[in-house]
């Protein structure tokens, strides 16, 4: 691991803090400071000014709206972004700027970068993700979601389950089965779907903390042109896979930032509950701090990775299921700090259902325990801990690929004739 940066991060990490100090109120504690209502129009301001920065898409080459910046940039805004507690983008700027955007520059076509990369920077594209299906979330191979080519159009027809911020977004790219007799991770094909259309029907889900950010998305004769194809026909497997590397990869340099502000903020409660002097709660706090430096060092690993030139590959699992299971015990920590207070929550609840809440957030029952309850969720969304364990085993270790069930054509699997 390499724990220094090249010499042209300096000078551009004062650039972009004097951006922040230039930008940010002078008694700015982090966006979590404020009310929902009013978090959410900070942000859609904060986001203008991002823009007209050219701060959105780092390292987009500047033919397509981007600053045409390194990785090495693009993680010093991300570390003082996370510093400051202000937002990278909007709601949906992950899935849009992070995840579709760079797949798009990496295998889309040169009339789709010009068509829908200036209209995810603008805002007037928000997208979200259509992968997980009903019967398809670890195994993702196994959807069923079909698409029919029609003259000039792809006729869709199933369902998608856990759709992130689907209810603010108006297009989805969706996995659909192309060619059902094909083995079943063959076959599929990465389509990019407006949802602006009477096919296409958006169900909030509501999740135990009470927030409805994951949904459904239902396809009956939905429409896609031909054109809307990413990759090749049949061949959305390999495109999904480089998607999902962007997910889990790029916040894997800079996630331990959060987590040691949460961290540093649960200290702070356990001081005021009088916990400290417990010694069984200082040992689970020394333990929650040994693991948010062994996150800060799978950071640097990461870090080292964009400074060499390599994008994400399978070692993003290891992060990603090393932040996900922290962060079930330390919320459960904080829930046996807050003892009965845990059992009537009072105060604002969280801002965002992922990962650690936003900076700034009040050190309040009610916050805590909808952490608390959001924890679980990241063990599931982006790849489930188990899926993590069999990446890691089979594509970092080399160890024996586990036996499966699936060697012939996937609708020969009993429940899927």
């Amino acid at each position: 691991m390499d724990f220094e940066y090249p010499e042209q991060a300096a000078p551009f990490r004062a650039k972009i803090r004097a951006f922040l100090d230039a930008n940010l109120p002078k008694d700015w504690k982090g966006i979590g400071a404020m009310n929902h209502v009013d978090a959410a129009a900070w942000t859609e301001e904060w986001r203008q000014k991002l823009s007209a920065e050219g701060l959105l898409a780092i390292t987009w080459p500047k033919e397509y709206g981007g600053a045409g910046l390194s990785h090495i940039e693009s993680l010093v805004v991300a570390e003082e972004f996370a510093r400051a507690g202000v937002p990278a983008g909007g709601p949906n700027d992950g899935f849009g700027i992070g995840m579709l955007g760079n797949t798009i520059i990496a295998v889309g076509t040169e009339e789709q970068k010009r068509h829908f990369l200036p209209r995810v920077l603008s805002g007037e594209d928000r997208w979200c993700q259509g992968y997980s299906e009903p019967a398809a979330g670890s195994d993702l191979g196994n959807l069923g979601c079909r698409a029919v080519l029609d003259g000039d159009e792809w006729i869709i027809n199933g369902q998608k389950i856990w759709t992130s911020a689907g209810h603010l977004a108006n297009h989805i790219f969706v996995l659909a089965r192309t060619a059902p007799d094909e083995v079943k991770h063959r076959g599929i094909t990465f389509l990019l779907v407006d949802m602006r259309q009477p096919g296409v029907e958006i169900r909030p889900i509501k999740m135990m903390s009470g927030d409805s950010e994951f949904n459904e998305v239902f396809f009956t004769d939905a429409r896609c042109p031909k054109e809307n194809v990413v990759g090749e026909v049949n061949g959305g497997w390999m495109v999904a896979m480089t998607l999902l590397g962007n997910e889990r990869g790029a916040a894997a340099a800079v996630s331990s930032i959060s987590f040691r502000g949460e961290l540093d903020k649960l200290t702070g409660l356990a001081q005021e509950k009088g916990m400290t002097s417990d010694p069984y709660i200082r040992q689970r706090l020394a333990k929650a701090h040994t693991k948010v430096e062994i996150m800060r060092f799978l950071g640097y690993r990461a870090l080292t990775s964009f400074m060499n030139g390599r994008q994400p590959g399978s070692e993003a699992s290891i992060g990603k299921l090393w932040w996900s299971e922290y962060h079930k015990e330390v919320t459960e920590l904080a829930v046996d700090i807050l003892g009965a207070d845990a059992m009537v929550p009072v105060g604002q609840g969280p801002h965002t259902a992922f990962t650690t809440d936003s900076p700034g957030s009040p050190n309040d029952s009610a916050n805590w325990v909808g952490v608390f309850l959001n924890a679980r969720a990241g063990t599931i969304y982006a790849g489930t801990s188990q899926v993590q364990r069999g990446i890691v085993g089979e594509q970092v270790l080399g160890l024996p690929k586990e036996p499966r069930a699936d060697g012939g054509p996937w609708k020969s699997i009993p429940g899927h004739g």
